[in-house]
């Protein structure tokens, strides 16, 4: 787990830090917007990731308008982008090693 990832804000702290209130994020998750972490004891623990997605959904809402739905659809877009870049990532990988190997092949032919 990356340290943007790690749960460690209970509701009241992260509600502050992106300056709404704690039922609205408890509303947020009800919708599926973030899902917390929860702690064995039941606790919601947001991590630094969530507050920033968190503060990114404000700023949609209360800057630019943007209704829940819109805000559904603006996450969702989102993740979908950052899998499509893994992808890219892994394909560039996996063309660079295939590059590679018959650039090898082709100098040993040559050689013979």
């Amino acid at each position: 787990m990356t340290l943007d990832w790690e749960p460690r804000y209970v509701i009241s702290v992260a509600a502050r830090m992106v300056g709404i209130e704690a039922h609205t994020l408890r509303y947020y998750e009800k919708l599926g917007l973030i899902q917390p972490h929860r702690s064995q004891g039941n606790i919601r623990l947001y991590s630094q990731g969530d507050v920033d997605q968190l503060r990114y959904v404000k700023t949609l809402m209360s800057d630019l308008g943007v209704n829940l739905a819109g805000v559904e659809v603006a996450l969702h877009l989102m993740q979908r982008m950052k899998e499509m870049q893994y992808q890219v990532e892994e394909m560039e990988i996996r063309l660079e090693r295939f590059v590679e190997t018959n650039v090898e092949s082709d100098i040993e032919w040559r050689e013979e």
